[in-house]
């Protein structure tokens, strides 16, 4: 039997890596297997084409490229340029973007580079002007005292965790925590939706030299135009991070009032995810910020990762054709039919349903924190993880919460029947749930458990996964 390409080229990688150390080739099969197997439902969590993952496994891992397209400190670099090209080039394509910075290893990476070129763009000091310029030997002791206290003294209003943000939007335990003299702006009580005149008020009386909008378990659409017009009313710029919604972005589903492009000052995103591609980050800006946006490297990042940088090129290609905006459209398609599904059941959820990606589940109805829900479902065959809600009782360690989302069971094809079908596996394992002597105990029989593993399993039969892949 003759083998197509994706079947000899993961077959012959693994060949490779098995006479060098076989238990990671094992690893590697194993891991195919258990996506294959189960539905998974985390929302940041996507299935990249066989052509992105193999555009990572080459020799550009070998070579070092510290700078910019055309400047980089190392020689030979050549080819290097040629794929980080690509990459900025479909990236601005894409996304309607002036300037693509596509270096970034993650999107933590990402918002570093954005929160670094925000404060040397706007904090005034002769000290950072020589930063700025590179002569870092020039700096005195003083010089580098008041630019530390310039740096480090400025304000920064993003979401809250627990209303749906992301922990390097100012969460304390966060780098980015550290560096700005952070407030939070949460959700109506009521709804769990952002109020913008709370937001505009929050800024008035905070003055923050960054507002930034964008969140990680947010189930619902965003005004940037709003947002924008609230950063402006104080002197702020307006960064957005977008690496939940990238893919609706790029798709087309977020447009106009939604579409972060048009509205923010920078825009960060990760490129997996709702994208689809390679895991790193990747910044969006303006040609204001664009020379500060370059030195993400040495700024705060490392050397380049070429062979990631080549994926991301493959992936944002794939992303422009026609089809990835009926993917994009399918994924919002399939979060509102399960979290219809849910709530039809009795599930609560955080404001009631979905615009986007995702659904955040309060299982506190069930009686289960959401450590506890995570595990019994991952026993059943279902991944999800844990999540808190607005003003959570158990924190951010147990929850309250699960966040689940579409953008992988989408890629493997299954549509809003199966939605129904999923959101009734998930409803059967909680109620069969109850909880153990501590916020992380539980007791679930495991009978039921390997029943609704087996059915989830027998769900995705007909869907496989990477079907042109064939590893026996």
């Amino acid at each position: 039997m003759s083998l197509n390409a994706e079947s000899t080229a993961f077959r012959s990688a693994l060949e490779v890596i098995r006479a060098v150390e076989p238990r990671v080739a094992d690893a590697i099969g194993a891991e195919l297997a258990d996506q294959r197997e189960s539905l998974k439902l985390i929302a940041s969590e996507n299935y990249a084409s066989p052509a992105t993952l193999l555009a990572m496994g080459n020799w550009f891992s070998d070579k070092y490229a510290e700078g910019t397209v055309g400047r980089r400190f190392y020689a030979g670099c050549q080819n290097v340029d040629t794929v980080e090209a690509l990459a900025a080039e479909h990236a601005k394509e894409l996304f309607g973007a002036a300037h693509a910075y596509v270096q970034p290893h993650s999107g933590i990476d990402a918002n570093l580079v954005a929160f670094w070129a925000i404060l040397a763009d706007r904090v005034e000091s002769p000290a950072l002007k020589k930063a700025q310029v590179r002569q870092v030997n020039d700096l005195t002791e003083a010089d580098w005292f008041a630019l530390r206290r310039e740096l480090g003294n400025q304000r920064m209003l993003g979401m809250s965790l627990d209303a749906g943000g992301h922990l390097t939007h100012g969460f304390r335990p966060n780098i980015s925590g550290k560096m700005f003299d952070q407030r939070s702006y949460g959700t109506d009580p009521a709804t769990g939706l952002i109020d913008y005149d709370r937001v505009a008020e929050a800024a008035r009386e905070f003055k923050p030299l960054i507002l930034v909008a964008g969140y990680s378990a947010y189930p619902r659409k965003v005004n940037f135009r709003i947002m924008r017009e609230i950063a402006d009313s104080v002197g702020a710029t307006f960064m957005v991070d977008m690496a939940h919604f990238a893919g609706l972005v790029a798709g087309k589903v977020f447009t106009g009032d939604f579409d972060p492009v048009p509205h923010a000052h920078i825009v960060t995103t990760t490129t997996h995810k709702s994208l689809r591609g390679p895991r790193g980050g990747m910044v969006l800006c303006g040609p204001e910020l664009a020379d500060q946006v370059d030195r993400g490297c040495p700024m705060v990042l490392g050397g380049p990762l070429p062979h990631v940088m080549a994926a991301k090129a493959v992936a944002l290609a794939e992303a422009r054709r026609p089809d990835f905006a009926d993917y994009a459209q399918r994924i919002v398609d399939n979060a509102q039919a399960l979290a219809e599904g849910l709530v039809r059941r009795g599930t609560k959820l955080v404001t009631g349903g979905t615009d986007n990606h995702l659904v955040l589940l309060d299982v506190s109805g069930y009686g289960l924190t959401g450590r506890q829900a995570e595990q019994a479902l991952l026993d059943s065959g279902i991944v999800t993880n844990r999540n808190a809600v607005p003003q959570d009782p158990n924190g951010a360690w147990y929850t309250s919460g699960i966040r689940i989302g579409t953008p992988a069971l989408t890629t493997r094809g299954l549509g809003v029947a199966e939605m129904d079908a999923t959101a009734e596996l998930i409803h059967t394992v909680l109620t069969q749930t109850t909880p153990g002597e501590s916020k992380a105990k539980y007791v679930l029989d495991p009978a039921l458990a390997d029943k609704i593993s087996k059915q989830a399993t027998e769900l995705l039969t007909g869907f496989p996964l990477y079907p042109a892949v064939n590893l026996a």
